[in-house]
């Protein structure tokens, strides 16, 4: 019956969640004054030192502000969550200081992360300090900002539909979205489970493959995730000679890119020719669509 049916439920509802540990101590830090904000990249500043040791150890980060570390605000860039503060770490934070990384602060996202401009945060317009004319991509900008300029070593991001890939390509970082489900998302606020993605901000490509040997792998608390993944040394296969190896050109993504664009991108493919790797020219019709 349906009296049954509330019954248990009630009964459910005195049971405890399970909440992650909280491993590294922690005070809730500071919201900056507007001019040490940098651009309105910083949200809130913090100071929260991982373990002593690890692949991380003496690097400074950042964390976008739609993922949840304990004792430490988080408005996921809107007025509507002002005052929240979650009570647990997602499970890329307690990674991070696991492996010896320091959290320095906050960084800005567009308003829910529904932008991919960065002028919708909770403070304002995200401006790049060293190029204000210059827009600086979202959600994740605020990330990318702090990696490009060297306020940190390196920054975790959001992606959807290129809210870290845009914001990175914009400032001259490294942004990867990673596979669907390889990094957990436990912890960080969702727009929609088939797109949300977590990834790395860094400024060289071995720092982005190093940040993912921490990040990636099953935590048993995300659904979407295969019971086993198999992480690989990805900072090591950098290693490897890439004399041969063939990269895809899409050959339609040039068509809907400005003259610019393509002499950009046709500029890196000719200068990767020069480091021994052979291109492959690949066409999608269905691309255009």
């Amino acid at each position: 019956s349906v009296n049954e049916t509330f019954d248990t439920l009630k009964s459910l509802d005195t049971m405890c969640d399970l909440v992650p540990e909280v491993k590294y101590p922690r005070i809730p830090g500071y919201r900056p004054k507007p001019e040490d904000r940098f651009g309105n990249a910083w949200v809130w500043r913090c100071d929260i030192a991982g373990a002593p040791f690890g692949k991380l150890f003496g690097k400074s980060v950042a964390i976008t502000d739609n993922t949840a570390v304990a004792g430490v605000p988080m408005s996921n860039g809107s007025q509507l969550l002002d005052g929240y503060m979650p009570e647990y770490d997602a499970t890329v934070i307690t990674r991070i200081l696991d492996a010896g990384g320091r959290i320095v602060g906050k960084a800005a996202c567009d308003d829910f992360c529904f932008g991919a401009m960065g002028f919708s945060a909770v403070d304002g317009y995200i401006s790049n300090p060293e190029h204000p004319e210059q827009r600086v991509g979202g959600s994740s900008g605020g990330s990318a900002v702090l990696v490009a300029t060297g306020q940190v070593d390196l920054a975790i991001g959001a992606d959807q539909s290129g809210s870290v890939r845009v914001p990175a390509a914009w400032t001259g970082t490294v942004g990867l979205k990673p596979t669907f489900g390889l990094v957990p998302y436990t912890g960080v606020v969702p727009v929609e489970p088939s797109v949300d993605h977590v990834g790395p901000i860094t400024r060289n490509v071995s720092d982005c493959a190093l940040f993912l040997e921490v990040i990636a792998g099953n935590d048993s608390l995300d659904g979407r995730q295969a019971i086993t993944i198999e992480i690989p040394d990805y900072s090591k296969m950098l290693e490897v000679n890439m004399t041969g190896k063939v990269i895809g050109v899409l050959q339609e993504g040039f068509q809907t890119c400005t003259q610019e664009t393509q002499a950009a991108v046709r500029e890196f493919l000719a200068t990767v020719v020069q480091a021994g790797f052979v291109l492959k020219r690949v066409s999608v019709p269905l691309h255009l669509h």
